[in-house]
């Protein structure tokens, strides 16, 4: 039986890689994942083992975090793990007839690491931040090599940039990450209803928690007209870490009580709260307000307007904002302003009442989703990447026992 090793770094990279792990294993090939952030759980969620011990860090990655967000990898003992992590893998060398790396230079020097054949999914990167992509030392080099038998990118840009970079082929197949969110936005209905805004605070606490405080504020601010009932529908996205009795603490310090266990009220306004089902929430959306990196880039793919409200991070900051407007292009959206005062909530505020206005006009809604659906296929891509990608690792494995499609997948030791 042909066995797959998924290499992924990140809370995104892990989703994409358990939607390609599962399909994979459909095709009957023995799946195994090591997450190098965080517990994996959309791996195990999917039945696909996980290697060795797994733990949760602040910053959900090695990447665009602010400098106490980097101090805190290091003090944290992000790093160390990372490197235990990747030493756990030397010592299975030959176990694997391939290693995808899912993610960044991290996951490509993991993949490196394992000592066979290797194939790349480099969603980290892309050409639309600066218009040509720089990798970062050592990744040009690692992906120049003959053990890399592939390499996807994350767009249609990037592909092509590094193809002439790499004096090799890159293909864009499409970004598995979008289908997770793609099944509930076609079971959407198309029924005349009132107007909804999609909360996203994040998922790393306790920044999503300050996050959430940040947006009740904001919400506070809206115009007096969306305040009235059934103006406005508001459903908010809450990582399970942030159970209900701390939310409704929080909301209590800014004018909010409970209504239900899922419900928060403050004047006309009503507060949906949910610990699963971002899908859905972003398939009845209109606009999407979000401080979160992976659903906000599903909440692009499908077209929906964004709206950032930048926080204190260590994660969602200033910079990370603005590098993701020019990853995801014209439809993510912020208000200038330092981040948390009152002059920038209230600029938010008018920026949420603009959008919502924009996409409820006869004559300027339409031409606004013609554009956001443009911009989804330019930076997202068409649904159905995980299977394309599927398909392509196949093509890199020795064929499969059609009988053995069915066979529960082998756990690791150690």
């Amino acid at each position: 039986m042909a066995r797959v090793l998924l290499l992924s770094n990140g809370h995104g990279e892990d989703l994409s890689g358990a939607l390609v792990g599962a399909a994979l294993m459909a095709r009957g090939v023995a799946v195994e994942a090591l997450p190098l952030v965080g517990h994996g759980s959309a791996y195990r969620q999917r039945g696909i083992a996980v290697l060795g011990p797994t733990r949760e860090f602040r910053t959900g990655g090695l990447g665009f975090t602010s400098f106490h967000g980097q101090l805190s990898e290091l003090l944290g003992g992000q790093v160390a793990h990372v490197v235990a992590s990747l030493l756990r893998l030397m010592r299975r060398r030959g176990r694997y007839q391939l290693v995808v790396a899912v993610g960044d230079l991290v996951a490509v020097l993991g993949a490196w690491l394992g000592g066979c054949r290797c194939a790349v999914y480099l969603v980290a990167y892309s050409s639309h931040y600066e218009g040509k992509l720089r990798l970062p030392w050592p990744c040009g080099w690692l992906l120049r090599r003959r053990r890399v038998s592939r390499i996807w990118s994350r767009d249609a840009l990037t592909a092509s940039d590094l193809s002439q970079q790499l004096r090799r082929p890159v293909d864009f197949l499409g970004n598995p990450f979008l289908d997770a969110a793609v099944e509930p936005a076609l079971a959407r209905t198309t029924a005349p209803r009132q107007l909804c805004m999609a909360l996203l605070p994040g998922s790393r606490m306790p920044e999503a928690g300050a996050n959430l405080e940040l947006m009740l504020r904001l919400l506070a601010l809206l115009p007096q007209a969306l305040h009235q009932p059934g103006s406005l529908q508001l459903r908010a996205v809450l990582v399970k870490s942030l159970d209900a009795a701390t939310v409704r603490q929080r909301a209590a310090a800014h004018g909010w009580r409970a209504r239900a266990h899922d419900r928060l009220e403050r004047g006309g306004l009503e507060l949906e709260l949910s610990w699963s089902g971002a899908g859905a929430a972003l398939a009845r959306a209109d606009l999407v307000l979000a401080m979160a990196g992976t659903a906000t880039e599903q909440a692009v793919g499908l077209g929906k307007p964004v709206l950032q409200l930048v926080g204190q991070g260590p994660q969602f900051t200033d910079g990370f904002a603005e590098a993701q407007r020019r990853l995801l292009g014209a439809g993510v959206h912020c208000a200038s302003g330092e981040p948390g005062t009152s002059m920038t909530l209230e600029a938010t505020a008018r920026l949420a009442w603009a959008l919502l206005a924009e996409l409820a006009d006869p004559a300027t809604g339409p031409e606004l989703r013609g554009r956001l659906a443009r911009t989804a296929q330019e930076r997202i891509g068409a649904p159905g990447g995980t299977e394309r990608l599927a398909a392509a690792i196949m093509e890199l494995l020795p064929p499969v026992d059609v009988r053995s499609a069915t066979q529960e997948p082998v756990q690791p030791r150690g």
